[in-house]
């Protein structure tokens, strides 16, 4: 029976291992896979939808679930927490009228968190390229210009000739 010694010329080769399968997570929580935003709370609650709904929104903004980190993921689930509870207390304001002098007063509190959270990631609008920038219409559209001037310029001298 031939060896890899025998197959390699005599050489001190050993034959090439099989490669390991790349490692799957197991045993991560419903929280860490993304199922689930708190863990044992039903995801039909209204503010657990609104919660995801402005992280989901807030994401798009910093340019998706991939171009985030961590930790700026981490920033934005607790920014949206805070935004579903100013919205709740907006919400009571409303149907009030007015507002206590307390519930002012944690409003300003969450709305200034909000604020700092959000500068914290940096969060501004980071749009998607969806097509040619303001800049390249506006070259094409001067490169068509031209050559339309080109082309009548050149048949006005091709009558004028005539």
């Amino acid at each position: 029976m031939e060896t890899a010694t025998d197959l390699q010329g005599g050489s001190n080769v050993k034959p090439p291992r099989k490669r390991a399968p790349d490692p799957k997570v197991y045993g991560r929580t419903r929280v860490s896979n993304g199922s689930q935003l708190l863990q044992g709370v039903d995801g039909n609650n209204p503010w657990v939808r609104r919660c995801k709904e402005i992280i989901a929104m807030h994401l798009s903004d910093l340019g998706g679930e991939d171009n985030t980190s961590m930790a700026e993921r981490s920033i934005v689930r607790r920014a949206a927490v805070i935004a579903v509870e100013l919205e709740r207390f907006e919400v009571k304001f409303a149907l009030a009228g007015e507002a206590s002098d307390s519930d002012l007063d944690l409003y300003q509190r969450g709305a200034g968190n909000l604020r700092r959270l959000l500068e914290s990631v940096g969060l501004e609008r980071r749009a998607k390229l969806v097509g040619p920038s303001l800049g390249q219409l506006i070259r094409e559209d001067q490169d068509e210009q031209r050559a339309r001037l080109a082309r009548e310029r050149e048949q006005q001298t091709i009558e004028a000739t005539s």
